[in-house]
């Protein structure tokens, strides 16, 4: 089967020391074309500093990687929820919207204010851009994020379960899809892009399956699709943040050979 070219960006440049040196390898080798941004925790001016010369050299994507779980937040004092307690809000109808469009904001302000810009992408940690109050923040800072001329950030896209390389990841994917679901089109109304299907799922608790997973999005993946990645080294920082550590360095390693 011919392989085709991937358009790949790595998630979560911000979460450590070692996830952003890995990611700006990757990005100055070309073996990746972008990198979305934590922008809540301390270390990201720092490490915004240290990224703009390899996006400005490389001309990759840098984009913002929307978070709602798990982290501190910046516009409050309390840890945000787990993504099993969003989605039970979600269900439940239990979201605080003006809450969560305030964190929203403070991450987007904190992207602006160091790089001078807005994204060239927008996505979510753990896919939380796919939630109804992601999506009214997105249309309610339309003229922000969009300029008169129509230029603004495109937005990742629904998985496609039936692209999954097995039944178990069909089951995980299809989770993610209901999520997502009039997603698409709701976002296009408003006047954004949304480029995908994302592809990129595979078993991160098995890390010797990546190569193959690799292989698998290169044969299969559509015209137009984005693929995630998640590549990094392990410190202590990412050890106390994360329990997706030792995939990292996998990921890392097989990108590099491409």
């Amino acid at each position: 089967m011919q392989e085709k070219p991937l358009h790949l960006v790595a998630d979560d440049y911000g979460l450590s020391p070692g996830v952003d040196k890995a990611i700006r390898s990757l990005l100055s080798e070309g073996k990746i074309s972008g990198t979305s941004c934590m922008t809540l925790f301390p270390e990201w001016p720092d490490a915004a500093a240290l990224l703009m010369p390899v996006i400005e050299k490389s001309g990759a994507e840098i984009g913002l990687h929307l978070t709602l779980t798990d982290f501190m937040p910046l516009s409050s004092v309390r840890v945000m929820c787990s993504m099993r307690k969003r989605i039970a809000q979600w269900i439940l109808g239990s979201i605080d919207k003006g809450k969560l469009h305030r964190e929203l904001d403070a991450q987007l302000n904190a992207f602006i204010d160091v790089v001078g810009r807005v994204p060239d992408y927008i996505d979510g940690h753990q896919h939380v851009h796919f939630f109804p109050v992601v999506r009214d923040w997105l249309i309610a800072r339309r003229d922000l994020l969009i300029s008169p001329r129509g230029t603004g950030p495109w937005l990742r896209g629904a998985p496609d379960a039936g692209l999954a390389s097995s039944i178990a990841l069909r089951g995980k994917i299809s989770i993610v899809e209901r999520i997502a679901s009039g997603f698409t089109s709701e976002m296009e109304a408003a006047g954004y892009r949304v480029r995908g299907p994302l592809m990129g799922f595979y078993d991160w608790r098995k890390p010797e399956t990546f190569p193959a997973a690799l292989q698998h999005f290169k044969e299969n993946a559509p015209e137009g699709a984005i693929v995630m990645c998640h590549p990094g080294h392990g410190d202590a920082l990412l050890a106390a943040r994360d329990s997706l550590v030792d995939a990292r360095e996998v990921e890392f390693a097989e990108l590099m050979r491409q």
